[in-house]
């Protein structure tokens, strides 16, 4: 049974369903919150959680279910409270815990529950005997989401189709780095995560680890042969020995499918009547056919698409910068990216990475790339943008294997920039194609066409391109 019980509900949870629910573990239990009130705790007699509960997000975004949870999903018939409950690890009992919880809930609010088979083969009726039972340690349940906690790192179980950037992994994450740990997700080897995920494990001793099923692990994005060792999940050998690769990661996935990737940079006046998100809603309107689905500050997304609202929330966040996730519509193309919003000497920065996903039979329109960086350029203040092709799944999850490295397409210098570096040198790069010359005549940008996504020579032409262009680079 999975350490994570989800319940779907048109109706909103009120205290009383949720106090029901949380009878779960008898008369016995004590019950505390945490993360300032967003979390509810069933703890045992001594304050020990068993089973943490956030409190409920109503997602009005269609096809977040279908995206997170995979096939088992339950069906998301338009805006649902979203309930997520987390059993203690170290304790068999809490996950029946959890599991009555969630039953009672959805039978109460006639809900759905995630995955089908939580609720025990007992029922919802009786609590959950827990005499002799002993939690995990208070250190190691300071964070909701963390199972193990180190001097080194925060360790998180997750037994999930796709391990998305949750609020509680959000947080999990950012306690981690604060304290100078890393932060260690362990899955099993069909899990995949999502892209928002994949692009915040960064820092020193973060790692996707990946149980192969025989005893061993390895680390997902790499491939190295991992054990447990001096409080982490650490490469096997020394320093000076070449790291072996596990064979569970080394087969190269073939299927024809590729994800476009934009990376764009953008930079407005600071301006009380500035409207964030306009590149990001042009570039999903250009490769998807459709403005994005919704936004948030984590997985799943659960406001619809309002460039208003998210002006407005990092608005009240600033100075400090605000990092958003957001979602094509499920109806169109698989899409979705990540947009952070900073305060900076040069006034309101937007980096946005936007990924859409294509078939086999459906290649990369790499046509409509100038068309649409020039609108960037004429609209929203272009600074750079960068174009790769990959292969990857469709769908957009980062799976536990060997992938491809992505490859350069295009880079484009915005008409500041090129100002900067001076126009003429800038205009005779030592690569093959020409550059385009988009938006205003008397300022233009620069368009560097580097391929076709085909070829890995493009990393070559990028190179020669950046070092023309930046020089002073080392």
């Amino acid at each position: 049974m999975t350490k994570d019980v989800i319940v779907l509900t048109e109706q909103m949870p009120d205290n009383w369903t949720l106090l029901a629910g949380l009878l779960a573990g008898g008369p016995d239990v004590e019950l505390r919150t945490a993360g300032d009130g967003a979390v509810i705790q069933l703890c045992d007699g001594g304050g020990r959680p068993l089973v943490s509960v956030e409190a409920p997000l109503l997602v009005r975004v269609p096809g977040e279910a279908a995206r997170l949870l995979g096939e088992e999903a339950p069906e998301q018939r338009g805006p649902v409270w979203w309930l997520e409950a987390r059993a203690s690890t170290a304790v068999p009992e809490a996950e029946q815990v959890a599991g009555v919880f969630a039953g009672r809930l959805a039978h109460r609010l006639r809900g759905r529950i995630w995955p089908p088979d939580a609720v025990p083969a007992a029922g919802i009726e009786d609590p959950v005997a827990l005499e002799g039972v002993t939690p995990a340690p208070v250190p190691a349940a300071a964070q909701p989401a963390v199972d193990v906690l180190t001097d080194q790192v925060a360790v998180v179980l997750q037994d999930r189709p796709v391990v998305a950037m949750t609020a509680w992994l959000s947080d999990a994450l950012a306690a981690a780095l604060a304290s100078g740990r890393g932060l260690q997700i362990v899955t099993g080897a069909g899990c995949r995560l999502s892209l928002p995920t994949s692009s915040l494990l960064i820092g020193p001793g973060t790692r996707w680890v990946v149980r192969d099923g025989h005893g061993g692990y390895y680390d997902g994005r790499s491939g190295a042969v991992l054990h447990w060792h001096g409080g982490a999940f650490t490469t096997v050998g020394d320093r000076t020995a070449e790291v072996p690769v596990h064979q569970g990661y080394q087969h190269l996935a073939t299927t024809g499918e590729r994800q476009l990737t934009l990376t764009v940079h953008t930079r407005h006046p600071a301006d009380d009547r500035l409207l964030l998100g306009g590149a990001l809603e042009d570039v999903c309107r250009a490769l998807t056919g459709s403005p994005p689905s919704g936004w948030g500050t984590a997985e799943p997304v659960p406001h619809p698409w309002s460039r208003r609202r998210l002006t407005e929330f990092a608005r009240e966040r600033s100075p400090a910068p605000t990092w958003f996730v957001a979602v094509g519509d499920p109806g169109a193309r698989p899409a979705i990216a990540t947009l952070t919003v900073s305060r900076t000497t040069g006034g309101v920065e937007e980096q946005l990475t936007f990924t859409a996903g294509y078939g086999p039979d459906d290649p990369p329109a790499l046509d409509a790339l100038p068309g649409l960086v020039g609108r960037l350029v004429r609209e929203h203040r272009l600074v750079s943008t960068v174009a790769q092709v990959r292969a990857g799944r469709r769908d957009l999850t980062v799976p536990a294997r060997l992938q491809a490295p992505p490859v350069p397409v295009a880079f484009v210098l915005g008409s500041e920039e090129v100002r900067d570096v001076g126009a003429e040198h800038a205009a005779r790069p030592p690569i093959a194609a020409e550059p385009l010359r988009l938006g205003p005549a008397t300022a233009p940008a620069l368009y560097y066409p580097l391929g076709d996504g085909t070829s890995g020579a493009a990393w070559a032409a990028y190179e020669k391109l950046i070092r023309h262009l930046r020089p002073d680079m080392p």
